[in-house]
């Protein structure tokens, strides 16, 4: 698909790879691009920024999701890709309170099957549409030290191949975005700081929304920022004990996910 004159809407735009996503559909020449977050003020900037829109949404409410759909519809006509891609981490094993996980399961897991459930009917209808799902490496790996993430990450890829797999042949593209280390706010930490493992081998949100429009141009449905990752995806499948040791040879070198 070419970017250029879609109507597209990225959730989680306001910061990060979002926003590196909204920067880099407006220089593509898109018709018109929704910056939709939670955080709104930061959404404008970004809005302002490139000429879009801005609404605020909290993905993991459903009414919000149906809102976002309707408002793009209405001021510029069918969205041709939406980008689910708001995602948030929580730090912790199976001692996670239930309210966090029902909270991050909300967010990286749900929004997909909101936004899915209410954008693909008109998709459908038209015979053409695509998706963008950010998931991450740990969807096809795991996460060292965040036991949610890893599980919700794993359900968004998914839930993105089950899309591909059932729509496909109407039509409707799926993309499933899974960088490793971004730095972003999640990998950083608010000062910018952070001590996690995976900075070393980071990228900018830049590089991972060239990797998109790559991606999306060649309709691929797996999309590596980190080329590596597809390497270690084929280790796990070729001899998931041997993958299974080195990840806990790995847990045990980060002191337990203690800085993941």
């Amino acid at each position: 698909m070419n970017i250029k004159d879609k109507v597209i809407v990225v959730t989680g735009g306001a910061m990060g790879i979002g926003r590196a996503l909204c920067q880099r559909f407006a220089q593509e020449g898109a018709k018109a691009v929704i910056v939709a977050d939670l955080e709104f003020e930061k959404a404008q900037q970004v809005a302002q920024e490139i000429g879009g829109l801005a609404i605020a949404t909290n993905v993991a409410n459903e009414k919000d999701i149906i809102h976002l759909i309707r408002q793009t519809n209405e001021r510029f006509g069918p969205i041709d890709l939406f980008c689910s891609n708001a995602g948030i981490s929580i730090h912790g094993g199976a001692e996670t309170s239930d309210d966090d996980w029902e909270h991050i399961w909300g967010i990286n897991v749900k929004a997909h099957i909101y936004a899915a459930r209410h954008v693909v009917p008109q998709m459908l209808a038209r015979g053409e549409g695509y998706l963008l799902q950010t998931a991450s490496a740990a969807g096809l790996l795991s996460q060292i030290g965040s036991a949610s993430y890893a599980v919700t990450k794993h359900a968004a890829v998914a839930f993105a191949e089950w899309l591909s797999i059932t729509y496909g042949d109407q039509g409707i593209k799926v993309s499933c975005l899974c960088p490793q280390g971004v730095r972003t706010r999640m990998l950083l930490g608010e000062d910018g700081q952070g001590e996690n493992f995976l900075v070393a081998g980071s990228v900018s949100p830049e590089e991972v929304a060239e990797a998109v429009v790559q991606g999306i141009t060649a309709e691929q449905f797996l999309i590596l920022p980190h080329p590596e990752v597809l390497e270690y995806f084929r280790r796990k499948g070729s001899d998931y004990d041997r993958w299974i040791r080195g990840m806990r040879r790995l847990n045990a070198k980060t002191d337990g996910g203690k800085h993941a």
